[in-house]
């Protein structure tokens, strides 16, 4: 099989920004390449079709990954996504569809069915593409872990796959993190580690390169090239870590804001908005942040219940009936269409204890009760007189009382909006009159899809320049070179 495993020396590093590279630069050469990750830890996830036709769930990230492969979105590419409930617990989705919850207390033992499942989705997609560039997650020297790591060394023992490990440069100690990485490692591991890409450089990279030089000369390790740092580069993330406002240019912008959930969801949803040049999008999280907002949107949440407390006890509650009273819009996508109703019930405790139940902002006469049965649809319709299309990822039951306007699969009442569809501000028609319908927001012109396309070439471009994609895809084919030298104390020869 034919494959690259791509590491980091941290979280964020840029492992989700090189796989993307690297499948939109091999798919523009022809070759048919799959992203794959085996276990995703976010919130922030995607609809596509399962090989039985039917709606799955799997990591935004390897759906945007697919796209720049120019490959078909599917559950194999990301088979275990863990979207964290709390700080110990997580709702677990195997190839697409719920599977219970994941503790802390059991993480090796209650995760060995996840492995299976994992690995095997990875043989079938190496089977059925030519490369599969797999990222990894956190990073491989989490040693405390690495009894049931299935996702970074795990996963290239498994497969044989070399590993190219990433460093952020932006973060400091690069050097020391990379040969940590591999030092840390036992011999059967470091025998995989081929190299490394330095990822998120500004400067003059001839100072930079005699600690390339050295790097190689001790580790006896290829770098493979350095990514220049680029915010043009901002895709759809998988980790809320990640999250800034997109600042337009000028005084005469108007200002959205974005309520900033302790558990937030769905996040991309406002990337539409940031790519409006009129439109100077942040996140919020007090009061203070929404007073002069034209436009406020409460986002999804993995638990309504939670961050409506949290709403509350930071005082937004109220913040945002007031710009409500004063006549201007308020978006709320999902969870957090949710919290603009009547009542929010989970009486089986899907999200919250069992018989939970709280009032929500009583904006929209709507009622949310928790099920277990998970919703998953790609729905299309019409609104504001626009075509209009999206996807659907929830527990909760939203009960439309009878006389409310219908909006997008939930409600409208003058200028407050309620949707439980993720992602509609993407389509470029129906953003156009929500914002002209909102804010008297003339059409920009920009083309949503058409500007992830540039950033995916962009990125592929940065590749091609900065990095040896071709020294990379030899890797994929032939594995890590023999006899790599085993690094640490114990190991040194």
């Amino acid at each position: 099989m034919s494959g690259l495993l791509v590491a980091g020396t941290t979280s964020d590093a840029g492992k989700s920004v090189v796989t993307t590279a690297l499948c939109r630069a091999l798919a523009r050469r022809g070759v048919r390449v799959a992203p794959y990750k085996a276990q995703n830890m976010s919130n922030n996830s995607m609809v596509c079709h399962g090989p039985d036709g039917h709606p799955a769930e799997i990591g935004r990230a390897q759906w945007v990954q697919a796209l720049a492969a120019r490959a078909i979105p599917e559950p194999a590419m990301n088979p275990v996504l863990l979207k964290p409930g709390s700080d110990r617990r997580s709702h677990a989705v195997l190839m697409g569809h719920p599977a219970g919850e994941v503790s802390s207390s059991d993480w090796e033992a209650g995760r060995r069915h996840l492995a299976e499942a994992a690995h095997t989705a990875f043989d079938d997609l190496s089977g059925r593409y030519d490369v599969v560039v797999a990222e990894g997650a956190g990073s491989p020297a989490e040693i405390n872990l690495r009894a049931g790591d299935y996702v970074n060394m795990g996963l290239a023992r498994h497969a044989g796959l070399p590993v190219v490990v990433v460093g952020d440069i932006d973060r400091g100690g690069v050097f020391a993190a990379m040969y940590g990485t591999v030092a840390l490692l036992e011999p059967a591991d470091q025998t995989l580690i081929a190299g490394f890409v330095v990822n998120k450089f500004r400067g003059d990279h001839g100072l930079l390169q005699p600690g390339l030089d050295d790097l190689e000369r001790i580790t006896g390790r290829r770098v493979f090239g350095t990514l220049p740092w680029d915010p043009g580069l901002w895709l759809d993330s998988e980790d809320a870590l990640d999250l800034e406002g997109r600042r337009a240019d000028g005084e005469a912008a108007l200002r959205v804001a974005v309520v900033r959930l302790p558990r937030i969801s769905n996040f991309t949803d406002v990337d539409a908005l940031g790519l409006e040049p009129g439109l100077d999008v942040v996140f919020a999280s007090g009061p203070r942040d929404l007073a002069d907002a034209d436009l406020v949107v409460l986002p999804g949440t993995r638990s309504t219940l939670a961050d409506l407390a949290w709403l509350r006890s930071r005082g937004l509650d109220a913040a945002i009936t007031e710009h409500v009273r004063r006549g201007r819009p308020l978006l709320g996508i999902c969870g957090g269409f949710q919290m603009l109703g009547r009542t929010v019930t989970d009486p089986e405790g899907v999200e919250a204890a069992p018989g939970s139940s709280a009032e929500g902002l009583g904006l929209l006469d709507v009622r949310t009760d928790f099920t277990a049965e998970k919703t998953l649809r790609l729905p299309e319709g019409e609104a504001l007189g626009a075509p209009a299309h999206g996807y659907e990822i929830h527990h909760g039951r939203v009960t439309v009382e009878e006389g409310a306007e219908e909006f997008l699969g939930g409600a409208r009442s003058g200028q407050v909006f309620g949707t439980m569809w993720h992602g509609s501000l993407e389509g470029d028609a129906f953003r156009a009159a929500f914002l002209s319908q909102a804010l008297g927001y003339g059409p920009s012109g920009t083309d949503f899809p058409a500007a992830r396309e540039r950033r995916m070439d962009l990125l592929a471009d940065l590749a091609e320049r900065y990095l040896d994609v071709d020294a990379l895809l030899g890797l994929a084919r032939e594995g890590a070179p023999a006899g790599l030298p085993l690094l640490g104390r114990e190991f040194a020869r």
